[in-house]
């Protein structure tokens, strides 16, 4: 019990320490490279922090689980909104640049509805999983060559770029060390108390799972790098819709269970939609859209 302790407070101390330098990392990289900070939190957020997801569907498809590869990418698009993004804003108030509402979002709601059109039939042939990952490499592609920096400079970490790299590739590194230390510490007080399974697999695991992606936005929203919190959540998504739902049909083509259809996929587009109109609707004394606290709570 007491190791446990220990390891979570250990866990949780490494975890926002490398969640900050994970953060001043990935802003010093974008400007190294001339990129939006919210194209480097789409590519190098978003996707760094769903590596796990990825594996997991990969694995299960393997097996022949499908139920878990789709139910895990969804799922944590689910997550992504409602937990991340809200609990995010309820800290601090996210900006969202006009542009992301003119073209990222709208992507991801494209990708979305894509999505359905595959599995309506109740099935993801490999050729549609296949099909998936060209879609998503192509769209990834556009929005590079198409980035401008259109935001405002904010004051970034004076580094050189390889320390730049250097401090991201470490904050992600730890950020997944730190979360699986306080799911594990925390895993064995719960069976010390004698929680199920069941009850620790849908709180404490399913949490802990999140806490890269929370951790790093909280960080992101607070020092005033909202782009990075608002790529990190399309970015993740994007990549959970098409690269771990499609790199696990490729592996083993998908039958869809009816609770995806009926459930799971009608809320992760209404949470899509949701963040759309909210930033279609509420703006900021500057005009700008944004997720405000009452959004973040609804969330």
């Amino acid at each position: 019990m007491l190791l446990s302790i220990a390891t979570i407070v250990v866990g949780l101390v490494l975890l926002l320490w490398s969640a900050d330098k994970f953060i001043e990392g990935a802003a010093a990289v974008a400007k190294s490279l001339g990129l939006s900070t919210l194209l480097i939190g789409m590519l190098v957020v978003g996707f760094g922090t769903s590596a796990p997801e990825l594996a997991v569907s990969a694995i299960s498809a393997y097996h022949g689980n499908p139920g878990i590869a789709l139910g895990n990418g969804y799922g944590s698009n689910i997550t992504n909104i409602a937990l991340v993004l809200g609990l995010t804003a309820v800290i601090s108030p996210v900006a969202i640049q006009k542009t992301v509402l003119k073209k990222e979002i709208p992507l991801l709601l494209g990708v979305t509805l894509l999505a359905f059109w595959h599995l309506h039939d109740g099935q993801l042939t490999r050729l549609e999983a296949i099909s998936e990952i060209v879609i998503l490499t192509a769209a990834f592609i556009w929005l590079v060559l198409s980035s401008q920096k259109k935001f405002e400079e904010k004051e970034v970490p004076a580094m050189t770029s390889g320390m730049a790299w250097v401090w991201l590739i470490i904050g992600f590194v730890l950020l997944v060390i730190s979360s699986r230390m306080l799911v594990w510490g925390a895993v064995n007080i719960a069976h010390a108390f004698g929680v199920s399974d069941l009850v620790i697999g849908l709180t404490v695991v399913a949490i802990g799972t999140s806490l890269p992606e929370l951790a790093a936005s909280a960080f992101a929203a607070k020092k005033g790098e909202h782009d990075l919190v608002v790529g990190n959540v399309i970015g993740s998504n994007l990549f959970n819709t098409f690269a771990v739902v499609g790199l696990a049909g490729t592996i083993h083509p998908l039958a869809v269970p009816s609770d995806v259809l009926s459930r799971d996929w009608p809320l992760m587009f209404a949470l899509t939609l949701f963040v759309y109109l909210i930033g279609k609707l509420r703006k900021s004394k500057k005009g700008k859209p944004k997720i405000n606290r009452m959004s973040g709570a609804v969330l």
